[in-house]
């Protein structure tokens, strides 16, 4: 297995550095076989030398199996202090294992290895600070998570074998972020952050990248990740933090993933957010680690996330991208970006390649491209989506657009994207805000299935979306969408009754959904509504809030009893996401004809009753951790 780095070409996975003659070479043989089935190239028993040292550079992990003859070698010894310059130059991943030695002998240089490191100190008296270099070098690797093999037997080293290989395979794995295919004017950026990082120092370092919505801060925080991740112990990328935290849970699913990233271990779970805390500064205080924090608006993000300094390993980097630079100042952050607008010839640039994929305008349209540019100002994600959505139109067209431009504020960047929002046809318009107020995150397959049941025309029109640069499609097949787009979306939403929600088409706001629950203001304008609620509450309402949402086709109610008679809520449903369903069957008089999409996750169903017969429509049920389920009907 081959991996690369921004700055360094990997050549082997990984480095096997012991003395085999002394360590069991039934282990050493069983773990670098296990290591080759996997398909990871692995260097071992290379003649101390050049070659070897090598070797080691361009490995990225360095599995250190600790004996007391290896801790008393002066060449090893060495070669353990290299293997930390490559992991502080390089960022070479250090895995140790101790064969015959206690690790804290090896942390403390003392018991066994009290008396060699006397003898090295009389020895060496002459070579300053080459013993202390040892000592330090001892103490650091022993105090990184490892293996302790000393009480194993030899017929039981194949479980621990096991998890080396998962722990070395994650981190060969380490994969970049995907990045905007047009990037301009992103070299100069990265170059500063990248120098107010100073990754070389061993210092402790937070620094904010600060800016207006669409300015380009995540591209630039996701392009400084991709160049500097392999320089780390651990590292992890929290996208969209305002919008997670705004979730039920959402601060713990932050903490969750974040020490899931910088451990390479799934199935992290946290019980609370002070429990969260705890965790990271206990896991992670000693590990030199690269976390950005994108999107962050409060802050009790960054203090159950990133607090202070003191939480992680020397070294560490912290990135923290937000249009409050308040936020940064009371963290006391050590350095702050603020990202500037394109200038004039950057920003035709980037307009060029989405209007007309080429670096410069096409020879008839280049009066009227600086135009456009002009009105529309250096903010990158304008210029995206007002060159994807003029992308094939006629020059009529584009008039057209500078003519609404011209009336638009220069800082008004919503506005100014909602011309290729006014210019989508109704079909496209309601795929659009279904997907800002309700689908964001979720498995594009399964919103084209849902919209389609809706009467949509899904696929065509979500790849429409994609081609205008409204909406893109995440590696894992997610939807997502700029924040300052789902902004918009949500806007035209609210406008269309400012002063009861029970009036707009679609409910996402859990204020706003809960008044309109509480006091039975639905209407039939109301065509989606959202309640996601946290496991631990428990809220009632009467079904009768909804008797008036006749057209109501999008559903979510997670975690809420709704009391009364079920014929009262609409039979024009298509999606039903209903976690935690409290009833123990589906009552009879619930119409579910029209339905594509159930998810009934975590229900306390004991029978799915429902005759298939009245589920024709049904594409996906998901009742995944309804651990009292007894029987689903037949759907053959």
């Amino acid at each position: 297995m081959e991996e690369t780095g921004s700055s360094c070409s990997w050549f082997h996975g990984v480095f096997i550095s012991s003395i085999e003659d002394y360590t069991s070479k039934s282990f050493t043989d069983l773990l670098y076989t296990a290591l080759v089935q996997a398909k990871v190239r692995t260097f071992r028993n290379g003649e101390i030398g050049p070659e070897r040292l090598k070797a080691l550079e361009k490995s990225k992990v360095a599995i250190i199996i600790f004996s007391v003859r290896y801790v008393c070698s002066t060449w090893y010894l060495d070669e353990l202090v290299k293997i930390l310059e490559y992991r502080n130059m390089i960022g070479q991943t250090i895995l140790p294992i101790f064969y015959d030695v206690d690790p804290s002998d090896v942390r403390k240089q003392n018991g066994s290895l009290a008396e060699a490191f006397a003898e090295f100190e009389e020895s060496f008296k002459l070579e300053t600070g080459k013993v202390q270099r040892w000592r330090e070098a001892l103490t650091f690797v022993a105090n990184l998570s490892g293996w302790d093999l000393r009480f194993v037997a030899h017929g039981h080293f194949s479980k621990f074998i096991e998890k080396i290989i998962e722990e070395v395979v994650a981190r060969l794995n380490q994969k970049q972020l995907d990045v905007d295919t047009f990037l301009v004017g992103m070299d100069s950026h990265v170059e500063k952050v990248s120098s107010l990082l100073s990754i070389g120092s061993s210092d402790i370092r937070i620094i904010g990248i600060c800016g207006v919505g669409g300015i380009g801060k995540t591209t630039i925080a996701k392009a400084v990740y991709n160049l500097s991740f392999h320089r780390f112990a651990g590292s992890s990328f929290l996208a969209n933090v305002r919008e997670v935290s705004e979730q039920p849970n959402g601060l713990i699913h932050l903490q969750e993933q974040f020490i899931s990233d910088v451990l390479m271990k799934k199935n992290i779970r946290i019980s609370n957010v002070d429990r969260g805390v705890m965790l990271i500064q206990k896991r992670l205080q000693n590990k030199k680690v690269l976390v950005i924090l994108d999107d962050v608006d409060q802050l009790n993000q960054i203090n159950a996330l990133v607090r202070k300094h003191a939480w992680f390993g020397a070294g560490s980097r912290i990135i923290i991208t937000t249009r409050d630079e308040h936020l940064l100042n009371v963290l006391e952050a050590d350095e702050v970006y603020n990202v500037e607008a394109l200038d004039s010839i950057e920003s035709l640039q980037l307009f060029s390649w989405n209007a007309f994929r080429t670096k410069r305008p096409v020879e008839d349209y280049v009066r009227i491209s600086l135009e456009v540019v002009d009105y529309v100002g250096g903010i990158p994600l304008a210029l995206k989506v007002l060159g994807s959505f003029l992308f094939g139109r006629s020059k009529q067209e584009w008039r057209t657009a500078i003519e609404k431009l011209k009336g638009i504020p220069n800082n008004a960047i919503q506005e100014k994207l909602r011309i290729s929002f006014d210019a989508l046809d109704d079909t496209e318009k309601d795929i659009f805000l279904d997907v800002a107020c309700f689908f964001v995150g979720m498995n594009k397959d399964d919103v084209i299935g849902i919209l389609e049941g809706c009467g949509f025309f899904a696929e065509i029109g979500i790849n429409d979306l994609i081609h205008q640069s409204l909406i893109e499609i995440t590696e894992n097949n997610g939807l997502w969408m700029h924040s300052v787009l789902r902004e918009m979306g949500r806007q035209i939403v609210r406008e269309e009754s400012i002063e009861i929600p029970g009036k707009r088409s679609r409910l996402w706001f859990r204020q706003d959904t809960f008044d309109v629950l509480t006091k039975c203001m639905g209407t039939k304008a109301v065509e989606g509504l959202a309640l996601d609620l946290s496991k631990l509450e428990i809220v009632n309402f009467d079904t009768e809030a909804f008797a008036e949402m006749s057209k109501l086709r999008l559903l979510q109610v997670n975690y809420v009893h709704l009391l009364g008679d079920y014929n009262h809520l609409s039979k024009e449903l298509r999606w039903l996401c209903w976690h935690g369903f409290p009833l123990k069957s589906i009552p009879t008089n619930f119409h579910m004809e029209n339905l594509v999409f159930l998810d009934m996750q975590h229900s306390h169903i004991r029978e799915f009753s429902k005759e298939s017969k009245l589920l024709k429509k049904l594409k996906v049920l998901n009742l995944s951790h309804s651990l009292l389920l007894q029987r689903t009907p037949n759907f053959v």
